[in-house]
């Protein structure tokens, strides 16, 4: 029985494209397909024909042999396809497979996907604290509007490689070697542009500075980094494009400093405040909150503020703000203020054990080390 023309079993013209061939294939294997028609051996031959059709028309080299010699090309041993080998599974993975480009029929060149790219943006502490969306611009390649990415010149349209007939690979014989290398026509893209865009000189892309909008989720810190999919450099020929990802960068602060959730900052005090006890106002990232200093406070003493530090990103907890006081010494004292500071001192004096433990403490040490350097 003689076969019929493999275009004419995917119902498709000659001149159909991998779009339409792999669409009709869709169509007609999801319907003839033995696990919907089990019994039905009549649908199971219109099954492995049009499976033999899409192996052949799939792939560029085998349609170029079938378009010029017919079925002739594939027997006694050819390159022929469909219809043997393998279980039902296998075929219907086979489906599958050629329909999304894991197939044994398709084009063996995949288009490479633009590079991935990174924008370092700079942040205010108060805008990484409580997030915000901010503009960037970002220079990069887009794909070309003219052409639609494809590189060829509107109208016209890419034509598969006669050296390596869209495998983008040739088989050079040196000798008793056969050496497989990238097609000198092609350089293994398998296309050739016969008229190339204008605008993108055939690459299908052009430089554009791009701006896109980016949203800063709250509690971000340097380091961390936003992926926006497909936002980075666009491929060639219509290749999909690149991820972008966005660095943050959290520049310093006058007042505070971050490590991870908390916040750290120093806050002066006065020495009688330090002295005699009092409240004081101290900055937070929310405005300012009234910190209680306890009489005999002494200066470096870190004060801790529960949930006034910075909401985790990750695990949305929130962190202190630590408060490390810092006893002020007092300047520009007029005469009278002097005198008055004298007294004091010569009052105190009398008994340092008492008023200034940490002095009399820290001298008693120093003159037991010389006594024990005598001894």
């Amino acid at each position: 029985m003689s076969k019929r023309d493999y275009y004419e079993v995917l119902g498709v013209s000659k001149d159909a494209s991998e779009r339409d061939i792999k669409k009709a294939y869709k169509r007609l294997a999801m319907k003839l397909h033995p696990d919907r028609n089990a019994g039905d051996k009549d649908k199971e031959e219109q099954f492995k024909e049009v499976k033999e059709a899409y192996e052949i028309l799939n792939d560029d080299q085998k349609r170029a042999a079938f378009d010029q010699y017919g079925h002739a090309a594939f027997e006694q041993g050819g390159q022929g396809g469909g219809g043997h080998g393998g279980g039902f599974g296998q075929d219907f993975g086979d489906i599958f497979g050629d329909i999304f480009g894991g197939g044994r029929g398709g084009r063996q060149q995949r288009q490479q996907r633009g590079s991935d790219l990174r924008y370092n943006l700079d942040l205010t502490l108060e805008e990484a604290v409580k997030g915000k969306t901010l503009e960037i611009k970002v220079p990069t390649y887009v794909s070309c509007e003219p052409c639609d990415g494809s590189g060829a010149k509107k109208g016209t349209s890419a034509k598969t490689c006669s050296t390596c007939h869209g495998h983008g690979q040739v088989q050079m014989r040196q000798g008793l070697f056969a050496v497989q290398q990238t097609c000198p026509t092609c350089s293994g893209k398998g296309k050739v542009i016969a008229t190339p865009c204008t605008s993108c000189r055939g690459q299908g892309r052009v430089e554009k500075n791009k701006t896109l909008s980016v949203k800063i989720p709250p509690g971000v810190d340097t380091g961390d980094r936003i992926r926006l999919a497909g936002e980075g450099e666009a491929g060639e020929h219509g290749a999909p494009a690149g991820d972008l990802y966005v660095q943050a960068n959290v520049r310093d602060h006058k007042i505070f400093v971050r490590d991870e959730n908390n916040l750290y900052c120093e806050v002066p005090i006065s020495f009688t405040t330090a002295a005699l006890g009092g409240d004081i106002e101290v900055p937070t990232l929310a405005g300012k909150v009234k910190l209680k200093i306890p009489k005999e406070t002494q200066s470096g003493k870190m004060f801790r503020l529960r949930g006034k530090g910075v909401k985790s990103v990750r695990s949305h907890s929130t962190g202190d703000l630590m408060c490390k006081v810092v006893l002020e010494t007092p300047v520009n004292l007029s005469g009278d203020q002097a005198d008055l500071l004298r007294q004091l001192d010569e009052k105190m004096g009398k008994s340092t054990v008492k008023h200034s433990p940490k002095e009399t403490g820290f001298f008693d040490g120093v003159k037991n080390f010389f006594d024990d350097l005598k001894s």
